[in-house]
C-alpha cells in the first residue's frame, strides 16, 4: 500500500504523465501533441534515421508505415546515448494464439542497451519476472496492466544510470520507475546488472536505447526521451 510521501510522489508523477482530460489514462501520450517540448524524438512515425542495427551498425531497416515501425532483421539501437532520462514508448502486440510463453509476441525495451523492460503478450496472466512489464528476471510488475493484443500500449520510465567514482569504481546501480498504460508497475527498483540479451560491453554511466527483435512482428511508435542530467 502506498502511504505518506510515496503516495504524494506517485500522485505528482501521474499528474505529469497523464494529460488533462485523461483521468482513466487511456490517452496516455497517445499522440505527438503530448510530447514535452524538451523531448528528443527517437521515432516520429516517418523514418529510422536515429537508429542502427546492433550487430553491424548499419542503418535500421525495420518496416515503417502508418506511423509505426515493425520489428524485422535484428535488434536496433539509437545512435545517441543517454544517462538519466525519462522514456516514453508505445507498442502493439500481434495476436499469436498458437504460441506459448516467451514465443508469444516477444520483444523488449532496453535502457542503456542493458536493462530490459519486457514486452510480451501477458494479457490476463498472473505476471512473473519474465512477463510483460517485468524488469527481466529482476522484478515482476506490481500489477498486470496489459491490454489485449492488437491494442496500443505504453511504457513511461524514469531511469537513473549507475554511478562511478573518479577511479572508475561503481558506487551505485541502475534504478527505474515504470508506468504501464498509466499504471505504476515499478517504483525506484534497483537493477543489479545487465539483464538477459543485453548489449555486450562493460557497464557504464551512459548507453543507447535498444529495441529487441525476438522474431515477432511487434510494432513501436511515438518513442521519445527527456534527458534528466546535464550535458547529454
Amino acid at each position: 500500500m502506498l502511504t505518506g510521501c510515496r503516495l504524494v510522489v506517485v500522485g505528482v508523477l501521474l499528474g505529469l504523465l497523464i494529460p488533462m482530460g485523461s483521468a482513466n489514462g487511456e490517452r496516455l501520450f497517445s499522440g505527438n501533441e503530448a510530447r514535452p517540448s524538451d523531448a528528443i524524438v527517437l521515432f516520429d512515425g516517418k523514418d529510422l534515421s536515429a537508429w542502427v542495427y546492433i550487430e553491424n551498425g548499419r542503418p535500421a531497416d525495420w518496416k515503417v508505415e502508418h506511423g509505426y515501425m515493425e520489428v524485422r532483421g535484428g535488434s536496433i539501437r539509437t545512435k545517441q546515448e543517454f544517462t538519466d532520462c525519462q522514456l516514453h514508448v508505445e507498442f502493439w502486440l500481434p495476436l499469436m494464439a498458437d504460441a506459448k510463453g516467451q514465443k508469444r509476441a516477444n520483444s523488449g525495451v532496453y535502457l542503456q542497451g542493458k536493462y530490459e523492460i519486457q514486452v510480451l503478450d501477458s494479457y490476463g496472466l498472473r505476471s512473473g519476472d519474465v512477463d510483460c512489464g517485468a524488469i527481466y528476471e529482476v522484478a515482476p510488475p506490481m500489477v498486470n496492466a496489459c491490454r489485449p493484443p492488437k491494442q496500443w500500449q505504453s511504457y513511461d520510465a524514469i531511469f537513473h544510470a549507475p554511478r562511478f567514482d573518479d577511479k572508475g569504481n561503481q558506487i551505485s546501480k541502475a534504478r527505474m520507475t515504470v508506468f504501464h498504460n498509466g499504471v505504476l508497475i515499478h517504483e525506484n527498483v534497483e537493477v543489479p546488472g545487465p539483464t538477459v540479451a543485453a548489449m555486450p560491453g562493460p557497464v557504464t554511466d551512459r548507453g543507447p536505447l535498444m529495441l529487441q527483435d525476438h522474431g515477432c512482428p511487434v510494432r513501436y511508435r511515438n518513442v521519445w526521451i527527456r534527458p534528466l542530467s546535464p550535458a547529454q
